[in-house]
């Protein structure tokens, strides 16, 4: 499969040791880097993942290795054929292949040419990347960062599937509540200004000054003029009458419903909104029907999360949006992994039926939710 250029996965499994070597398995993929075809080899440990990139060879003496000491199981996937390994506890290895026709849906291409793929390409330089160590001085993405790259991608993604909802000429105006370290926040300055030539104003809020501090330091040195940062809170920010967009990555429990509601008094055309921790319903949601889910409190628990995000998408509904609930990174790296997103659309039917459905579904879990409360500006 290495020398005919053939693999699509491998992923070997089963660690022998997990105290002596504590990577749990191993993900390999072709990749494609500076027009040169690798594998790449994803090695998870824990929470943290390293990766290597290696030639055909390489990627067969590493296999090699990893099953000689390591593992007992690998799983080889290509468009003609299926590999299972198995290393027996005596030491004994059998190999079945499994043939087959050339399936639509295998991808043989390799998926990692950063330059086609993201927006965000691999391989060069960007500003705000190497001054928040995603990135080194010549492009290369460094492996403790490589999610939070991936991240970033996958979030301009959604951001760039709805920015021809905005307004087409002047000013964009976007605030981010929570913006932490800000990484997503200088991407949308990176994407709207560098690749889309867009004029913004972007304010980012969040309540520790330190990171406030450090982000405006960062935007001061690489020359974004137009990005600031502020401490505050969500519910009580007024500096700004209108919006464009609203983003809220990771408000704590009704912090989201806040900024949700502060972008509807805006009348923000676009809202990206990821939760987080949604405590708020835990104790309210029951029904007798349910009782099975709800009597198990990890049940319970992401039940009363699934509703109330549910909830949240229903009442963008009721206040005009159109709204999409998605997952924005994988679950092997978070288990707060849904975005909603919401694009102003006005359409009366659908507003009127939203508020029959949401009434409907929030009196059925007999729930009180906090972004039912009346809306001020």
């Amino acid at each position: 499969m290495f020398v005919q250029n053939t693999l699509v996965s491998a992923l070997l499994s089963s660690p022998r040791n997990t105290v002596s070597k504590p990577v749990r398995k191993v993900d390999v993929k072709p990749i494609i880097v500076k027009q040169i075809l690798l594998y790449q080899f994803s090695y998870f440990d824990g929470s943290r993942v390293t990766h290597r990139n290696l030639d055909g060879e390489a990627s067969i003496i590493e296999i090699t290795s990893l099953l000689s000491d390591t593992f007992r199981l690998c799983d080889m996937h290509a468009a003609s054929a299926n590999i299972h390994v198995r290393v027996s506890k005596s030491g004994d290895t059998s190999i079945s292949v499994r043939s087959l026709k050339q399936l639509a849906f295998v991808e043989t291409t390799p998926q990692h040419d950063r330059a086609k793929t993201r927006i965000l390409p691999e391989g060069e330089p960007i500003d705000f990347l190497v001054r928040l160590g995603v990135m080194t001085q010549d492009g290369r993405v460094t492996a403790a960062k490589y999610d939070k790259f991936k991240q970033i991608n996958r979030f301009l993604e959604m951001a760039a599937d709805v920015a021809d909802r905005l307004k087409p000429e002047g000013t964009l105006h976007i605030v981010d509540f929570g913006s932490g370290k800000s990484y997503l926040t200088f991407a949308l300055y990176y994407y709207f200004t560098k690749l889309r030539n867009r004029a913004v104003s972007i304010r980012g809020l969040d309540l520790k000054s330190d990171v406030v501090a450090f982000c405006n330091a960062v935007a001061h040195d690489i020359g974004y003029t137009d990005l600031e940062f502020a401490v505050g809170d969500i519910a009580g920010y007024t500096e700004i009458d209108s919006v464009d967009m609203v983003v809220s990555l990771h408000a704590c429990d009704t912090a989201t419903d806040d900024a949700l509601a502060k972008a509807v008094v805006w009348n923000a055309s676009v809202i990206l909104a990821v939760p987080c921790c949604q405590h708020e319903l835990f104790h309210q949601i029951r029904s007798e029907v349910n009782r099975p889910l709800l009597k198990h409190g990890i049940l319970k628990e992401r039940i009363a999360a699934l509703v109330t995000d549910a909830l949240r998408a229903e009442w963008l509904e009721c206040m005009g949006y159109t709204v999409q609930v998605m997952e924005f990174i994988e679950t092997e790296h978070t288990p707060k992994n849904l975005l909603i997103r919401a694009v102003k659309s006005n359409r009366p039917a659908a507003v009127r039926n939203a508020a029959a459905d949401y009434a409907a579904f929030r009196d059925y879990w007999h729930a009180s939710p906090h972004i039912d409360r009346p809306q001020v500006d």
